[in-house]
């Protein structure tokens, strides 16, 4: 297997994906940091799987020193823990009306004056902010964000996703909720206000830390507000199921393996003796879903959950209907059903 071109592949649909969130609903969302937090979770990754640090500067293509800096750039600040310090700038830059360069060194005094040059260097050449002036009477100032659109309520949205994350994770505590859906701390905190306001989830100590738990996850239909989240859960399914069968070594499908997936293609069309059949098959398999869920759940309550050995399954469901006409420009997009 030509693991490069199926690593290209992947990249380029994923890509196509983000384009198209990056535009949703009119949206013009800022994608000046999608490459620093690829390059920062990448190597992150790479790291949990045992790679060491020369070896992922080779894999990035990079002299050691020169990967080392830019992962000291993205890395948490010193100064703001919980933020990388290139977030932390930007915050800070965006939150002041001016910034001279030499107030931004000393509000970020605990990180390495070279690595916060650096990254108000990285915020003007990626145009999120404008400099002006020379020396450390520079001074900086945010570029002017787009207007978010979308639904009435951005604190039901971030609950949303932050359910989607608790139901995943098990019982995760709020550091690990925060890593996993990217909030920023005031909208986490409003978040989880929320789910524990009106009892989706709840929070207990576990040996001393604060762990959130949800029983149900359910994003009903028809809703505009957590489309994201849903998007989120249904993304995040896919890859962990194909993770999931690499770190078990597993290069084919077997018949009967409980961790995978399968895709069907059906050409169909009005009049066609399976149309409706076909048309109907995602209607049919959520039915039967919802209703196993449901007794699942309900043993469960019943029983309750023992302390090990239970096994947590997740099952996506997708489907796609593409136009006879449109075939052609998906295929040259990378599209797929």
């Amino acid at each position: 297997m030509n693991v490069n071109a199926l690593i290209d592949a992947m990249v380029h649909q994923t890509t196509v994906l983000i384009a198209h969130l990056a535009t949703a609903s009119g949206v013009r969302a800022p994608l000046a940091h999608v490459a620093n937090q690829v390059f920062l979770d990448l190597s992150r990754a790479l790291r949990v799987q045992g790679v060491g640090g020369k070896v992922i500067a080779d894999m990035f293509g990079m002299a050691l020193r020169t990967y080392q800096t830019r992962v000291q750039r993205l890395s948490e600040s010193q100064t703001d823990r919980g933020r990388t310090l290139w977030e932390a700038v930007l915050t800070h830059v965006q939150q002041a009306t001016t910034s001279r360069r030499a107030d931004v060194l000393h509000r970020f005094r605990f990180d390495d004056d070279a690595t916060v040059r650096g990254v108000l260097n990285d915020l003007v050449e990626s145009g999120l902010v404008y400099r002006a002036g020379r020396g450390d009477a520079t001074v900086y100032r945010a570029a002017e964000p787009e207007e978010p659109t979308g639904g009435d309520d951005p604190v039901e949205g971030d609950a949303a996703l932050a359910l989607v994350v608790i139901n995943r994770l098990g019982r995760p505590s709020r550091a690990e909720i925060a890593e996993a859906t990217r909030l920023d701390e005031a909208s986490l905190e409003a978040a989880l206000a929320r789910l524990a306001s009106d009892a989706r989830a709840t929070v207990a100590l576990d040996n001393g830390v604060a762990r959130w738990r949800c029983d149900a996850c359910v994003i009903p239909y028809g809703t505009d507000v957590a489309w994201g989240a849903a998007m989120f859960d249904h993304y995040q399914a896919v890859v962990t199921a194909l993770c999931t069968k690499l770190r078990a070594g597993a290069t084919q499908a077997r018949l009967g393996d409980a961790v995978g997936g399968s895709t069907y293609g059906f050409d169909v069309w009005p009049g066609h003796p399976e149309h409706a059949a076909v048309m109907g098959l995602l209607r049919t398999v959520r039915d039967q879903a919802s209703v196993l869920r449901a007794r699942v759940e309900a043993h469960n309550e019943a029983n309750g959950l023992p302390d090990e050995g239970a096994h947590r399954v997740f099952f996506y469901v997708g489907q796609t209907v593409l136009e006879e006409a449109r075939l052609e420009d998906d295929a040259g997009e990378g599209g797929g059903a």
